[in-house]
């Protein structure tokens, strides 16, 4: 009997000096992160995702993202393509008159390649001039041209050909097969259709998105939207550039969880319940399920009324009530974000027991303890 109590004494004063000593984990605990919150001026924030902060959440700034210009709707125009400045023109003039003025002899046409399309919109043509073109489809310029010529040469003859200039082209830069400058072969080419003459975009590419540059601003949308919404899939205008790249935004998982990591978005809106599944859930054995958190900061000018109280907000979830399952599935992870599974309570404890246990055999020899 005096034995059995030396023991429990000795095992009890072990568990208090392991208690007083950091214990070997994977991550702290709830209480341990939230310290100091409470306090008369706390640096963060703190929050119970629910369904009432859900409604508040939604008018804050999205953090992580490069700010960018609203996405742009279809515009349908008249089909034919019109000619503008910078653009090549080719023409080959027939006249099959004995005394021609622009054939020589036994000559039945002339070609003219290459006439570029002036600053102030014109071509030049031998014994006419200027013609003014820009602004016209092919068929109209070529009537015009041919027009001009029948005052000094009535049997004349003119075959045109476009050929695409810098205001008439866009430049595909990167994310398909074959990046390129292409033209713009009618005023309904879209985003969609000039990604599919690049050679479409690499079934590897993860979650792909594009920006269109466009008068120097930029917009941006998931590829998927255009393949979704055929009234986003935005007319281009001649000089547009488009970039077809992946998801760049990513969240760290940190904890008890499944792996600790940059995980990459595979969606374009990431829940938080959604994250959890995608940082390999939480450890059974470690993971405290009422302390989940979110780590995101702010910027300065979103702090105030109508926003978060500081910078520094951390989320916390509880995935041990239905309205705490419900609000993490629709709560959402912005870029850069720290999703955190802190270790449960019970873990230390069962490490304390494990230790002393395996030294003083506590917990296999007292009876009626079971953790």
């Amino acid at each position: 009997m005096a034995s059995y109590t030396r023991r429990g004494f000795l095992a009890a004063g072990t568990a208090s000096a392991l208690g007083a000593c950091t214990l070997p984990r994977g991550g702290p605990s709830k209480k341990e992160v939230l310290r100091g919150a409470d306090a008369q001026a706390p640096e963060f924030a703190v929050y119970q995702v629910n369904r009432d902060l859900l409604t508040r959440v939604r008018g804050w700034p999205v953090t992580g993202e490069m700010t960018e210009s609203a996405w742009l709707a279809r515009h349908d125009s008249p089909v034919s393509q019109t000619i503008a400045v910078g653009d090549r023109l080719d023409l080959r003039i027939w006249d099959s008159a004995e005394t021609s003025l622009i054939t020589a002899a036994e000559q039945k046409a002339i070609t003219m390649d290459g006439l570029v399309v002036s600053p102030a919109g014109e071509v030049f043509v031998p014994y006419v001039g200027e013609i003014r073109v820009v602004g016209m489809t092919p068929g109209h310029a070529r009537t015009t041209i041919q027009t001009r010529l029948e005052s000094i040469i009535p049997s004349a003859q003119v075959q045109l050909s476009l050929a695409s200039g810098r205001r008439n082209s866009v430049d595909l830069v990167g994310g398909v097969a074959s990046p390129g400058r292409y033209p713009l072969e009618d005023l309904n080419t879209s985003v969609l259709n000039i990604i599919s003459q690049g050679g479409g975009v690499p079934p590897e590419m993860n979650n792909p998105r594009v920006r269109l540059v466009r008068d120097g601003r930029t917009y941006m949308t998931p590829l998927s939207r255009l393949y979704d919404s055929p009234t986003l899939d935005t007319t281009l205008r001649g000089g547009d550039k488009i970039i077809v790249e992946k998801d760049d935004r990513y969240f760290l998982a940190l904890g008890a969880s499944g792996r600790e990591q940059v995980v990459d978005f595979s969606t374009e809106e990431l829940s938080a319940l959604k994250a959890v599944t995608e940082m390999g859930g939480i450890s059974d054995s470690r993971a405290d399920p009422q302390g989940i958190l979110v780590l995101r900061t702010y910027p300065q000018s979103a702090v105030g009324p109508g926003g978060p109280s500081h910078r520094r907000v951390v989320f916390s979830l509880d995935l041990t009530t239905a309205d705490g399952l419900f609000s993490a599935q629709q709560f959402p992870i912005h870029s850069g974000d720290v999703v955190m599974a802190t270790e449960s309570p019970v873990t230390s404890v069962r490490t304390i027991f494990g230790l002393i246990g395996s030294a003083f055999g506590v917990v296999n020899n007292t009876p009626g303890t079971s953790l």
